[in-house]
């Protein structure tokens, strides 16, 4: 997948279960150490919490590739696996979840457990402000000076970054250019330059 949506800012929401105080936090994490410090700081900020169960999928909506979990001292198999389960069916990427409870002194049983924790999750989600994460790549696009106008009305029109421009015997613009846009590119330079342009793979 070359776009999907990720967390926009981190999100909160709370729900108490018979007496225990359950409060679940999104964000982003596109990498694993990213979700790991964001656990650890969500840990710091509430250390007088019984548990802090967490999880997080570090790629695409869906994807498994690099995932992770912990029931933290709940039963195994109450928390981590149900949150889990509620990010990997989300329609989100590279988001990470913590559930912080506050043990309210009535036990919830495995079933309730499971219930609380991926509720949370699916409550945070759908409520959840995402954002698109788009797959990109740097591409040279070398023209002549006759057509510097027609290239600069396609940049814009396909709203693509320029990383960088160099004015020589020919003219040269680094894009940063979405995989998913990248034949269009090609195609486009070669019409608007009638095949003298060149479109590269940049590093």
């Amino acid at each position: 997948m070359t776009r999907y949506p990720v967390p926009a800012r981190r999100h909160t929401v709370e729900e108490t279960i018979r007496r225990s105080r359950f409060i679940t936090t999104l964000a982003r994490a596109p990498e694993p150490a990213a979700a790991h410090a964001f656990v650890a700081s969500v840990r710091d900020e509430s250390p007088d919490a019984t548990h802090h169960c967490w999880a997080f999928v570090a790629g695409p909506p869906g994807s498994t590739a690099r995932i992770g979990m912990s029931d933290d001292g709940e039963p195994q198999g109450t928390a981590g696996r149900p949150m889990l389960t509620a990010l990997l069916h989300g329609g989100v990427g590279e988001v990470v979840a913590v559930c912080t409870r506050y043990y309210g002194g009535v036990k919830l049983g495995t079933g309730g457990l499971g219930r609380a924790y991926s509720g949370g999750v699916v409550r945070a989600l759908d409520s959840l402000t995402t954002e698109e994460r788009v797959e990109r790549v740097p591409y040279v696009v070398t023209v002549g000076y006759p057509d510097i106008d027609a290239l600069q009305r396609l940049i814009a029109e396909m709203e693509l970054p320029v990383l960088d421009e160099a004015f020589g015997a020919e003219v040269r613009y680094r894009l940063d250019v979405p995989v998913d846009e990248a034949a269009a590119l090609v195609r486009r330079v070669t019409d608007l330059s009638r095949g003298a342009g060149v479109v590269e793979k940049g590093e």
